[in-house]
């Protein structure tokens, strides 16, 4: 079954339930009335709540239609006299429509011949006109439900375009960061060794030529760990035998979702404030493991002895904060911790498949 085909499936069922519960609570009060009328035992629980029932089917009929048009004329400060005309002349048709045939329903059923008889015309339209009247709250419930429908779908569009806009100006502020600082060490290396310094750069070209390329906001994790291989190797020639690298993913989240570029600001951080400040480098490693529903993502460097953990107020380090913020709302955290004599950056984001 295609997904459109399940998404209409269930808000069906979803419109079903949601009458049926109406009718429900309408059941008690109408076998109320009846026994007040009849001074008697009257019809079965089950009896008037079928009945009951089968004056609303007409209802969740339209319902789809009403959501729809409330959706299509939605109120708005922009728009307020045109949209309360629109549906008040629906309203005009579909409240005596619906209800007639609400009670056409209920008719046939008590008949129990499931036959309106000519002579029963008359008094079969008068108790649907009487009716149509209190059916009128029923028709603004409904079209009110499609308009608040429609602010939220505005809403969350608003509030994503928001994000995307925010997101790409964070982009834009993190790729000349990543870009001025990775030329600044290579510009240093210049002075002393002008062939490692050539060759620095022309991978750094080749790096540049994936980051200004349109991507994605969520990549495979095996695509972010392979941008931070390149990185690294760029590191690498500028600090010749200061940095060993350590990898250890786990094999079930390669295929995982995480935001593109997320990683080397972390890597960036451990490097500058780290493994460039000890006389012999170290050891930095980066792990990525899957803990229930959560994909946590570390980067851990040594740290010199006085020095503690990074406060995180850089600015690849915040920008990393505000990324989170913007996909994943408060499903995120990032900590900076000194454990030993190494300082671990740790990211916990909800796992998620990439997709293809």
């Amino acid at each position: 079954m295609s997904m459109g085909a399940r998404r209409v499936l269930r808000a069906a069922a979803v419109i079903v339930a949601a009458w049926m519960l109406v009718a429900l609570a309408w059941t008690p009060p109408t076998i109320a009335v009846q026994q007040m009328m009849s001074r008697g035992p009257g019809e079965s629980p089950p009896s008037i709540f079928l009945y009951v029932l089968l004056g609303f089917v007409p209802w969740m009929a339209v319902t789809p239609l009403l959501l729809r048009l409330g959706r299509r004329f939605a109120v708005s400060e922009r728009a307020i006299f045109r949209p309360v005309l629109i549906h008040a002349l629906i309203g005009v048709a579909v409240v005596p429509l619906t209800t007639l045939a609400g009670t056409v329903l209920g008719v046939l059923l008590i008949s129990q011949h499931f036959v309106i008889r000519a002579a029963d015309a008359p008094a079969l339209l008068n108790a649907a006109f009487i009716t149509s009247f209190y059916s009128i709250p029923t028709y603004v419930a409904v079209v009110a439900i499609g308009q608040a429908l429609a602010y939220f779908e505005r809403y969350r569009a608003r509030e994503r375009l928001l994000a995307r806009a925010e997101l790409r100006a964070l982009e834009a502020q993190l790729n000349p960061h990543f870009l001025f600082n990775t030329l600044n060490a290579i510009s240093a290396l210049g002075y002393r060794d002008p062939e490692k310094a050539d060759a620095a750069l022309t991978q750094l070209s080749d790096l540049l030529r994936g980051t200004l390329k349109e991507r994605p906001q969520f990549v495979p994790l095996r695509s972010e760990i392979g941008f931070v291989k390149d990185y690294l190797e760029i590191h690498q020639l500028l600090m010749p035998g200061q940095m060993d690298v350590r990898f250890g993913i786990e094999a079930s989240v390669w295929d995982a979702a995480v935001p593109a570029m997320i990683l080397q600001p972390l890597v960036e951080n451990a490097i500058a404030h780290g493994i460039a400040k000890l006389p012999k480098g170290g050891l930095l490693s980066l792990s990525a493991a899957r803990e229930g529903q959560t994909l946590v993502l570390c980067v851990a460097n040594p740290l010199p002895p006085a020095q503690g953990a990074s406060s995180g107020a850089g600015i690849g380090l915040a920008n990393v904060r505000e990324r989170l913020r913007v996909l994943y709302g408060e499903s995120w955290r990032l900590s900076l911790a000194r454990s030993g004599h190494d300082c671990v950056a740790r990211i916990e984001i909800p796992f998620a498949e990439a997709r293809p």
